[in-house]
């Protein structure tokens, strides 16, 4: 006999909903509802219509700004999973060493994200940095605040530095969990090293690398903090990904039209990327999933 369906878990999460709405869906409504119109002070408005997205779309400096953020996200990427996967198979994985390795995993990210642009600030340079002197003291001309080439790769080895540990403590977790037997039975077909990576570790870690990628992918694509406080942007709009632009066009110029319109498209250009990598991730799931088995 089926029991009666019970709806009263609901009232557990209804004070949830109403924080997210209050959090999150009404200042939605706010940024769209300054997205389609115009403002000259005064609290007075003026209907916009589409107007600031069509200026958003066909701006250069909006598909600029993209531009950079979709390479330095890829760059992250490639970086940092195959680092993080790379660290967290050379964990212990019992013994004293496990909670020394996890705590220091966890460093990095326990540092707020402006302390780590001013760290790094001070840590690249050249008079009293100790990565800036040593560079120039190698006779290496590094200066991240002149060359663009220099900015890039300080932003992303800061960012390297401080979220690879997010990486490594989730694939550390999904190699813990993989059952001892596995390994057993590997040892008897004497496979590799190589294979019991490729076979049993990789699959295993699939969703735990399914969230690591979304997870940097919006926080790489998302970033502002780190390099704003390190190189603001520059040197020229180098380093000027959508996150500070963003910034700059609303608080800066004041222009809350234009910035309410090209947040909005930001956001579903996330929207839209996460799905893909969701769906091109799981993609061997769900075929897993409707293959029909055998008798």
């Amino acid at each position: 006999m089926d029991r009666p369906f019970n709806n009263k878990a609901w009232f557990l999460v209804l004070p949830v909903l109403l924080l997210v709405a209050f959090s999150a869906v009404i200042p939605l409504m706010t940024v769209v509802n300054y997205s389609v119109q115009d403002t000259f002070g005064n609290n007075e408005f003026f209907w916009a219509g589409t107007d600031w997205f069509t200026q958003t779309l066909h701006s250069e400096r909006f598909w600029d700004a993209l531009w950079r953020n979709l390479v330095f996200s890829l760059v992250i990427l490639a970086i940092e999973v195959p680092l993080g996967i790379l660290i967290a198979l050379n964990m212990p994985k019992t013994g004293l060493g496990v909670p020394v390795c996890l705590v220091l995993m966890a460093l990095p990210l326990l540092i707020p994200w402006n302390v780590v642009g001013t760290i790094w600030q001070v840590f690249g340079r050249g008079d009293i940095g100790l990565l800036g002197h040593t560079l120039e003291a190698m006779g290496i001309n590094y200066n991240y605040v002149q060359s663009a080439r220099d900015a890039w790769i300080t932003v992303i080895v800061m960012d390297v530095w401080h979220w690879t540990s997010l990486v490594v403590l989730l694939c550390y977790a999904g190699l813990v969990s993989i059952p001892d037997a596995y390994y057993q039975a590997a040892r008897i077909d004497g496979a590799s090293r190589l294979s019991v990576f490729r076979y049993i570790q990789l699959p295993k870690m699939k969703r735990v690398l399914l969230i690591a990628v979304l997870l940097r992918f919006m926080d790489s694509f998302m970033i502002y903090t780190e390099p704003f406080v390190v190189t603001g942007g520059g040197p020229g709009n180098s380093t000027t990904f959508l996150s500070i632009d963003l910034v700059k066009m609303a608080v800066g110029q004041f222009d809350l039209g234009p910035a309410a319109a090209m947040s909005l498209i930001y956001f579903l250009i996330i929207l839209a990327l996460s799905w893909v990598f969701y769906t091109v991730m799981t993609i061997g799931d769900a075929a897993a999933t409707s293959a029909p088995k055998g008798e």
